[in-house]
C-alpha cells in the first residue's frame, strides 16, 4: 500500500511571534519552524500502517528551501521518500490553491490513502484536506482519533463536537485527516537520520506540475487582509470592603452592564 501523506512546516509552537510591518503576515525572519501538529499525527498514522502491513510512505510538501528541514525529519522518522513543491510562484496560494498542488502530486503518485492533518496551526483553516479530497473525486473522513485497515478498507473512528465519536468505513483510494493526540509520534532516531541523508526528495515546480497561472497570490479567492494584535482593554476594577460590601457592588456592576 502507498500512503502519501501531506505535511506543513510552521512556525515552532515556543516561537516568539511579531505582526510584520504591512500587517500582511508575521515576521518569519529568526525563527524557528517545525512540522504542524496534526500532521506529525497524520505521519504517525501512516507510518504505524507501514509497520503493521507494509507499503511505501511518501510525503509531500509546500514551501520555500527550509521545509526540506522538515521533510528531513519526516524521512528520518521512516517516511520511504519525500516531495518538495519548492516555487516563488506558489508563495500566496489560498486553501484551494494548495489543495491543487497536492492534487497535481498525488495524481502522479497514485497513492491508495492519503493522510493530511485536520488543520494547521498557523491558518486553522481546516479546508485543504477536504478540498483534496473533492479535487481527486475519493471518500474522506476528517478528525480521525484512530483508525485500522483491512480488506481493502479504512476503518476511522472520529471525533464530533460535543466529544461524541462516530465510526466510518471508507474504500481505498480515499483521504483522512487526523486530530491531534490520536497517537505517540515517535521520534526521528539517530539511524533513522542517517538514513534520510540517503532518500530522496523529489523537487518540483508549479509548472512541473502543469499548474502555472492556477496558484499562488495571484490566483487566490482568499486573501489576508491585515494581521494585527487585539486592542487591550480597560484595566480590571478591584472591589474593596467586606465580603458583603465586595459582593454588593459585584452584584451592582452586573446589573449597570445589563448583565442581571
Amino acid at each position: 500500500m502507498k500512503i502519501m501523506v501531506c505535511i506543513k512546516q510552521v512556525p515552532h509552537q515556543d516561537a516568539r511571534l511579531d505582526v510584520k510591518g504591512d500587517g500582511t503576515w508575521i515576521q518569519e525572519e529568526g525563527i524557528k519552524f517545525e512540522i504542524n501538529q496534526y500532521d506529525q499525527n497524520a505521519l504517525e498514522a501512516a507510518l504505524q500502517l507501514k509497520d503493521a502491513s507494509g507499503g511505501e510512505v511518501v510525503v509531500v510538501s509546500v514551501g520555500p528551501e527550509r521545509v526540506t528541514q522538515s521533510l528531513r525529519t519526516a524521512l528520518g522518522m521512516g517516511a520511504d521518500r519525500a516531495v518538495h513543491v519548492k516555487d516563488p510562484e506558489a508563495d500566496g496560494s489560498d486553501p484551494l490553491g494548495i489543495a491543487k498542488i497536492l492534487a497535481a502530486v498525488a495524481k502522479a503518485e497514485s497513492p491508495d490513502l492519503l493522510f493530511t492533518g485536520f488543520m494547521s496551526d498557523d491558518g486553522n483553516i481546516a479546508a485543504v484536506g477536504p478540498m483534496l479530497a473533492a479535487l481527486l473525486d475519493v471518500p474522506h473522513t476528517t478528525t480521525a482519533v484512530s483508525l485500522k485497515h483491512e480488506n481493502g478498507s479504512i476503518q476511522v473512528e472520529r471525533e464530533l463536537e460535543g466529544g461524541a465519536l462516530e465510526v466510518v468505513e471508507l474504500k481505498t483510494p480515499c483521504l483522512v485527516t487526523t486530530q491531534t493526540g490520536m497517537n505517540q509520534v515517535r521520534y526521528a532516531s539517530l539511524k533513522g537520520i542517517m538514513a534520510a541523508k540517503k532518500k530522496t526528495i523529489d523537487v518540483k515546480t508549479v509548472a512541473d506540475l502543469g499548474l502555472a497561472g492556477q496558484v499562488g497570490a495571484g490566483a487566490a479567492k482568499v486573501k489576508i487582509e491585515k494581521l494585527y494584535l487585539p486592542a487591550k482593554g480597560q484595566g480590571a476594577e478591584i472591589l474593596s470592603g467586606s465580603v458583603d460590601e465586595v459582593v454588593g457592588k459585584l452584584v451592582g456592576k452586573i446589573k449597570e452592564l445589563g448583565l442581571l
